[in-house]
């Protein structure tokens, strides 16, 4: 992928985060800490609802895109079993007297639910249709779909702040709503030629059911990975209470920057990693793309523990606490990223249960960490446990690639990536007391770098030099 392409792939995310950042002091300033905690609870029913309906496809749909001779057929065939089933489950629960809205937020409210029901399919429909632009390289297109709804939530925040709209749990859930209503409304018309020649395609059962081998482990694994991102909100709400989830979701968002690194990454690894491997060249490179991620996620949690106090100027005081739990909470967005680079065996040798067991494992680790820190530390504890658990997939996630595949130096994975986490959880629980010596610990782990990734800050600031003179 040129440089070129990557810039249209980063553009979205960068520019959607540097919009959340807007968006997000706003809507503390003005909703209540319990009425963000019960977003939060939204937020993961969106993300169950995509890791469980998808069936696995939605892997499968990337994994056989370029060997896939009719590619409209594959994404009819890969998007209608799970899209089907969801229709169904929704119907079924919005017969149920408000389930829904009395679950996720304690409000009996047929709006409410009806509301969760209309994002959730938004949601589900979107992340199929990004897959095409993502297979298909259309950057530009891709980013632009993430953009303009960032834009219409801060308007429409906006618009409940200049006209004192009442700042209540539904007009916070029909703004959110809204932005993920149109992200879906333009993703179906960028992507229009393709779903629209897929509607005319007959579905191959016997390839559906060779998808179905593919996906079905990765539903598994998909619940678990779920579980490994949401069983820390879905405890602070059962073991705490709405504020220290409100408190939480606050740091997550803070931390979601991180998802930047992430988004661009997976977007363009994914169909980079396996156009290699169906062509099998260019294998050596993907220890060189792992010592460049390594590096990344260094820095950015290395900055996080100089610079988290910023937060505290933007936010209201009660939510002077993010300040420390935002470290660890950077645990999954940069060592999924990480695991990214080392997990790639297991998709080339389609031996996706492990990846499954890997997930199952994790989050056993999670359960028992968030049952057993949350009472103690609330949102804290949330934050470490989750983090710690994140260490752990990335660990198996390479042990069984490793295994599958092919060898992998290791020592500086693991050396770093240990330091990190355990510098996260200090900072989680002592960062107050210890601020000066936790400062030193990450300007030390900054420099670091200088040493033993020498050649890739020199290849770096050659590439920066280089890129100055053709600016020029």
């Amino acid at each position: 992928m040129t440089p070129k392409k990557i810039a249209a792939f980063a553009l979205g995310p960068v520019a959607g985060a540097a919009l959340g950042f807007i968006a997000l002091p706003i809507i503390t300033w003005f909703f209540s800490q319990e009425d963000i905690g019960r977003l939060a609870m939204l937020n993961v029913v969106i993300s169950f609802s995509i890791l469980l309906f998808s069936l696995g496809l939605d892997q499968a749909y990337v994994r056989e895109f370029h060997e896939a001779k009719n590619k409209p057929a594959l994404f009819k065939i890969t998007l209608l079993p799970g899209l089907l089933l969801l229709i169904i489950t929704l119907s079924a629960l919005l017969y149920f007297d408000n389930i829904i809205s009395r679950w996720l937020f304690e409000v009996d409210s047929l709006l409410l639910s009806l509301l969760v029901t209309v994002v959730v399919l938004s949601a589900f429909l979107s992340r199929f249709l990004s897959l095409i632009l993502r297979m298909n390289e259309q950057g530009l297109a891709y980013s632009m779909s993430q953009l303009l709804p960032k834009l219409l939530l801060i308007l429409i925040i906006g618009g409940y702040v200049v006209f004192a709209v009442t700042k209540n749990i539904t007009n916070l859930v029909l703004a959110n709503v809204s932005a993920i209503l149109f992200t879906c409304v333009i993703y179906a018309w960028n992507t229009r030629n393709e779903w629209l020649l897929g509607i005319k395609e007959n579905i191959d059962y016997s390839y559906l059911k060779s998808l179905i081998s593919f996906g079905a482990p990765l539903i598994f694994g998909g619940l678990a990975f779920w579980g490994l991102t949401a069983t820390d909100k879905v405890l602070l709400k059962e073991l705490s209470n709405y504020e220290q989830l409100g408190l939480y979701s606050v740091a997550v968002s803070f931390a979601a920057a991180a998802t930047i690194f992430q988004s661009v990454f997976s977007t363009i690894w994914a169909p980079t990693v396996y156009k290699w491997a169906a062509a099998g060249e260019n294998l050596d490179k993907i220890l060189k793309v792992n010592r460049y991620v390594l590096l990344a996620v260094i820095v950015l949690f290395c900055l996080a523990g100089l610079f988290s106090w910023v937060v505290t100027f933007m936010l209201p005081s009660n939510y002077n606490d993010v300040q420390w739990i935002l470290i660890p909470c950077l645990g999954f967005p940069l060592l999924y990223t990480l695991s990214e680079t080392t997990v790639v065996g297991i998709g080339v040798t389609r031996r996706s249960g492990f990846a499954m067991l890997a997930a199952v494992l994790a989050l056993v680790i999670n359960l028992l960490g968030n049952w057993w820190l949350i009472p103690k530390l609330g949102s804290a504890g949330a934050a470490v446990s989750t983090c710690a658990s994140f260490w752990f997939f990335f660990l198996l996630r390479t042990e069984f690639a490793i295994y599958l595949w092919r060898p992998l130096p290791r020592f500086m994975l693991y050396t770093y990536t240990s330091l990190l986490v355990i510098g996260a959880v200090i900072n989680s629980i002592y960062g107050e007391v210890y601020a000066i010596e936790l400062k030193v610990f990450w300007l030390v782990m900054l420099c670091s770098v200088f040493v033993f990734f020498k050649n890739e800050v020199f290849e770096i600031k050659n590439w920066i030099s280089r890129s100055k003179i053709k600016i020029q």
